[in-house]
């Protein structure tokens, strides 16, 4: 069997959808993408086509090094996230090919079902007990939601008192028992975050996520040393080396690797594995599509540290089209009760429309996160 072919395309709301294609029929689906710089991966997806043509694509991890290593420069958020809709389609095509789920390839499932978190309250978090209320109401033992839009290096304390009571707000809307994600999303410096963390104490969050941006995750054995819940981050680090360093300093408690970013299942496994010698908890970052969740999923079925995951059904994000769209068999990544099966059919486990893509690439996607600026007129991080 060799690589004949990878088709890709732009679908909305903001994702790209891989397909590579073989000389024997056999064919695996992928997401290799950035949220805003879709048109960037794919054009590097197609540039390292030229690695793929004519191999067997069954020799996934040879493969993965090749597209790795052999480029001479590598990492970062465009090659990782290339490579890994690359690697999340070999795995679903040799699933296929065998008839087997990805898990079973990987060692064999140690769950049968994952829990699952949803979003509320926004970019800008606003009605957010009413939204968590909603949430518990259709199954969901969890959410997420962001903790403070745009803040000043140094900004006010009014800025940290909204934000404490935004918390308060969700706490007493749903009680005691229902885990609540705050993400910071790297909105929050070192000055204010240091305040932040300790406030938010009281209401108990099942985690708190970017608490700092990436370039500045160092910071956080200053800040951060005795808090009484966890930290979580990851989403912006591409490669299991940015994930050692970040470990061995013991500086968090869980890991969000994403699947479309972090390059692929290949090194979300051994991403996995390294937090679990830490006994570090993993939870993917998955605010994707169909292929990106399905992927998740596979891993998390087989990493005895993975306790939650995210998904994206209904973000806000998600305008023209959701996740489920795009899928022949809806079901199978239906949530129940808080929880999703893990997919059990050949491959990534779920079947992709592939007319409907057709259809919806025709209208494509120009997505792009929105700019936010302080009141001075200087870039605010979104």
């Amino acid at each position: 069997m060799r690589i004949t072919r990878l088709k890709t395309w732009q679908v909305p709301p903001r994702w790209l959808f891989l397909k590579i294609e073989t000389d024997e029929g056999c064919y695996g689906w992928g997401e290799p993408v950035i949220e805003g710089r879709a048109a960037t991966v794919e054009a590097a997806v197609h540039e390292l086509a030229d690695y793929l043509i004519g191999q067997d694509p069954h020799r996934i991890e040879h493969l993965w090094n090749t597209l790795y290593r052999a480029g001479f420069y590598r990492g970062g958020p465009i090659l990782m996230s290339a490579i890994a809709g690359i690697d999340q389609a070999l795995w679903d095509l040799k699933g296929r090919d065998l008839g087997v789920p990805v898990h079973q390839l990987l060692g064999g499932a140690v769950r049968e079902r994952m829990r699952m978190y949803a979003w509320t309250g926004g970019d800008r978090p606003s009605e957010v007990g009413a939204g968590a209320r909603e949430l518990v109401a259709r199954g969901f033992t969890a959410f997420k939601m962001n903790g403070t839009a745009e803040m000043q290096i140094v900004d006010s304390h009014r800025k940290i008192d909204e934000a404490v009571a935004r918390v308060a707000e969700a706490r007493e809307a749903v009680g005691p028992e229902v885990g609540i994600a705050i993400d910071f999303h790297g909105r929050v410096h070192r000055p204010m975050a240091k305040a932040l963390l300790r406030e938010l104490e009281p209401y108990h969050p099942m985690f708190v996520e970017e608490p700092l941006a990436p370039e500045h995750l160092p910071s956080l054995k200053h800040i951060a040393g005795g808090l009484g819940y966890p930290l979580a981050t990851g989403e912006r680090l591409h490669t299991r080396f940015e994930f050692r360093d970040l470990l061995a300093e013991g500086m968090i408690d869980i890991v969000q690797p994403d699947l479309s970013h972090c390059g692929g299942i290949s090194e979300g496994l051994k991403i996995a594995t390294l937090a679990s010698a830490h006994d570090v908890a993993l939870a993917p970052h998955c605010p994707l599509g169909p292929l990106t969740l399905a992927a998740s999923l596979q891993l998390d079925a087989v990493s005895h540290n993975a306790f939650i995951q995210e998904q994206s059904m209904g973000i806000h994000y998600n305008r023209d089209n959701d996740v489920l769209d795009y899928l022949i068999d809806k079901s199978v990544l239906a949530i129940e009760e808080g929880f999703c099966a893990v997919p059990q059919g050949p491959g990534l486990g779920v079947e992709i429309d592939e007319a409907f893509v057709e259809e919806r690439a025709k209208l494509g996607h120009r997505w792009r996160n929105p700019v936010w600026r302080h009141e001075d007129g200087s870039i605010a991080e979104w």
